[in-house]
């Protein structure tokens, strides 16, 4: 398909993408400790309120926690942006970012299994959710020699996912765009014994109907399909944001134990759950993720 014919790089987009460039380039121009902090207050008080980030939040929260504190709530309203925000532009800093993920040695129960995997060049599959900062566990591994690349979903501002893509190429590659187009080259990868990271916590109309913070939600099934296919470890990591807001705690989680797709899926989704009902202003309660089964 042509770009001009391309429903993703309407002008509609491109007007949108300009805004994100403009205020990118400003951004980048700071010092990395000023940077972080000012790009999530800008999402939080004025891009959230604008795109309705901020009500989302709060309808989200009203059906996961519906008794909590109204000033509690309140504080999540601003929070959970602003954490996107500091995500978002960590994203484009490259150096700076994967600086600051290696400033902690690596956590968990789950750091002699990964190790051994990665001796005996066995696959796994490292699952994340959109907490703290999603790639801070990729960078981190990236960094100290493990051979991980990323499953990706494409944006749907193509104008935004062109520079997007750019960036977290910095981080490392390889990266794998979700859909026909990436799949071949990922299976390849991870049959060489990679390590895949993938994120598994959005809505996915075709997925099955598991249970995330207490109510159904569609959730695919890949991360537990492929590993059962291709012999691979399923190992959840998060980058869990510290309270400087600025550097990360990587854990490294046990493997999830072989089974059917939906029961290991069902595991991931509980392991994620935890964290974010120990850390509720680190998701990303902006997503719709219970869409279509609320």
């Amino acid at each position: 398909m042509r770009r001009a014919d391309d429903p993703r790089y309407s002008r509609a987009f491109w007007l949108q993408d300009r805004l994100y460039r403009l205020l990118l380039g400003i951004l980048l121009r700071l010092p990395y400790r000023w940077r972080v902090p000012l790009s999530g207050w800008v999402l939080a008080h004025v891009v959230a309120p604008l795109a309705g980030y901020d009500k989302r939040v709060r309808d989200n929260l009203a059906l996961i926690v519906p008794d909590l504190d109204e000033v509690e709530v309140a504080r999540l309203a601003r929070k959970v942006p602003d954490n996107v925000g500091r995500t978002l532009i960590e994203l484009y800093s490259g150096k700076g970012f994967v600086e600051h993920v290696t400033r902690q040695p690596l956590s968990g129960p789950g750091l002699a299994a990964l190790d051994a995997a990665h001796r005996a060049g066995r696959p796994v599959i490292l699952v994340t959710g959109h907490f703290g900062n999603y790639d801070a566990s990729r960078a981190a591994l990236i960094a100290r020699g493990y051979r991980v690349g990323g499953l990706y979903r494409p944006m749907d501002n193509g104008w935004f996912n062109d520079h997007y893509v750019k960036a977290i190429s910095q981080i490392g590659t390889p990266l794998f765009p979700r859909g026909k187009r990436g799949l071949a080259d990922m299976i390849r990868f991870l049959r060489s014994g990679g390590m895949l990271g993938m994120v598994i916590d959005q809505h996915m109309s075709d997925g099955a109907r598991l249970s995330f913070l207490g109510r159904d939600a569609l959730t695919s099934l890949a991360a537990a399909e492929l590993a059962l296919k291709y012999n691979a470890l399923v190992i959840p990591t998060y980058g869990i944001r510290r309270p400087d807001g600025l550097d990360f705690d990587v854990v490294v989680e046990s493997p999830i134990p072989n089974g059917s797709p939906e029961e290991m899926t069902q595991a991931l989704n509980d392991s994620l759950g935890k964290l974010v009902r120990e850390h509720m202003d680190q998701w990303f309660w902006i997503h719709r993720r219970w869409k279509g089964t609320a």
